[in-house]
């Protein structure tokens, strides 16, 4: 398909919130040192494989998204190292052993991250990003050692759905 076949939507970025984020994951907020584990927390699961976290450095990029990514056997984590704000396109994990299942693009939503926030992603939330208005930003990643190679499963919506969303913070 080519680039002018692409119909391109404008996709505002809402405030991410706990109950905004809830069917894709939990937005993970400071607390208290000593605060016992409560609702307020993510339910990791990392027991598929070797844990791997590490500091990924993203440059800027356009806030264009044309395909969208899913893992199935890890909750992925991410933040932002220095506090800075950052965007995410999300959708609806829908049937995670269904290894042929694409989002819904008229699902797709985008969020905001506040400063000095951190999002962790249910199994097989569908995931663009992060995006983030600045030059470069390092964001720590929590998955496992082999996600990006045996459980990274991308759909090009530009290619099957010939379309594309820009992010509008």
């Amino acid at each position: 398909m080519s680039d002018t076949a692409i119909e391109i939507r404008a996709l505002p970025a809402r405030e991410a919130t706990p109950e905004a984020i809830a069917p894709y994951g939990t937005l993970i907020e400071p607390g208290e040192d000593g605060t016992p584990f409560g609702p307020a927390e993510a339910v990791l699961d990392l027991g598929r494989g070797t844990p791997r976290l590490y500091i990924m450095r993203l440059t800027a990029r356009p806030m264009r998204v044309a395909g969208i990514t899913r893992h199935t056997a890890v909750t992925q984590c991410l933040a932002a190292t220095k506090g800075e704000e950052w965007f995410i396109a999300l959708a609806a994990p829908g049937n995670v052993d269904d290894a042929g299942a694409e989002p819904d693009p008229a699902a797709i939503e985008a969020f905001r991250i506040p400063s000095g926030k951190a999002l962790a992603l249910h199994h097989g939330t569908w995931h663009a990003g992060p995006y983030f208005t600045g030059s470069s930003v390092d964001f720590l990643n929590l998955e496992l050692a082999d996600t990006n190679i045996a459980d990274h499963h991308t759909v090009r919506l530009d290619q099957r759905f010939g379309l594309a969303f820009d992010i509008m913070p």
